[in-house]
């Protein structure tokens, strides 16, 4: 659920880049600094006082997560930037195939073959959503959007090999790392009063939250399970710009929509054996 929840935060960046005019490098910008500082805010309210003790048990994986999570991000809007976007999304949509091997790799994770399924009818439901765009990818953006999927993927299976460890300090630091990035390129004081008051509202709600929920719910499932809800955002994505701007889906996105949110409902739904509620 607290994946799910991440999704649903993650999902409202479609929303919030219609609604705000600017350019998109002063826009990650903003929004990792504002999701910095919530989370930054975050760590100091959980940890009340342990606040180094807490940025020093991340160790080497958590710097690992901090720079991964920043360069999938930066990879990501290049990616939409030089593709089109439905090639960035169906590249995207392989994150699940590529974390289970990843976790095998790393953690000899095997998945149970509920989530292994669910996880082929989703990626099946986006290549559907986004086959009738029916535009030409571009080969350095979907290479770019490949690199997203392993640097995400790799952020998963780290933040799953320390379920002991809160990573909310490392994904806090990924966000300043974001906004340190993109700073060259952005233009931030060229924002209005109202402008900046949306791009906390971006920073805070979208980013920061999605981050924060990723962080606690990652370490309590498998690996690939986390990264199959993670998927949810892309229906949901579609369904926001719908509501807020009346961009009317297709048949087919609707389809694949209804495909991908059953497969990860039907994944959360079904108990496994060596499931107990605790």
């Amino acid at each position: 659920m607290l994946l799910a929840a991440s999704a649903v935060a993650y999902s409202s960046g479609g929303f919030y880049t219609r609604l705000i005019d600017l350019d998109a490098w002063t826009m990650l910008f903003w929004r990792g600094l504002f999701g910095g500082m919530f989370l930054a805010g975050m760590v100091a309210w959980r940890e009340r006082g342990r606040v180094g003790s807490a940025i020093f048990a991340i160790g080497r994986d958590g710097l690992l997560i901090a720079l991964g999570s920043a360069l999938a991000t930066v990879c990501f809007l290049n990616a939409l930037r030089l593709s089109t976007v439905a090639d960035v999304l169906v590249i995207d949509a392989t994150i699940p195939f590529v974390t289970a091997g990843i976790a095998w790799l790393v953690l000899r994770e095997r998945e149970d073959w509920v989530t292994l399924a669910a996880t082929i009818a989703a990626a099946g439901g986006v290549a559907m959503m986004m086959g009738a765009v029916g535009a030409e990818g571009r080969l350095p953006g979907n290479l770019l959007a490949f690199g997203m999927v392993v640097l995400m993927s790799c952020v998963l299976v780290l933040i799953r090999r320390h379920p002991g460890v809160s990573m909310l300090p490392a994904v806090g630091l990924s966000a300043f790392l974001c906004a340190l990035i993109v700073l060259p390129f952005a233009r931030p004081l060229s924002v209005s009063g109202e402008e900046l008051l949306l791009l906390a509202l971006f920073g805070v709600s979208q980013f920061g939250l999605g981050l924060l929920l990723l962080a606690l719910g990652t370490p309590l499932v498998s690996a690939t399970r986390g990264a199959l809800i993670g998927v949810l955002q892309t229906p949901l994505g579609t369904l926001w710009v719908w509501l807020a701007f009346g961009e009317t889906p297709g048949l087919a996105t609707l389809g694949g929509g209804f495909i991908v949110v059953a497969a990860v409902v039907c994944d959360i739904a079904i108990r496994r054996p060596q499931e107990e509620i605790t």
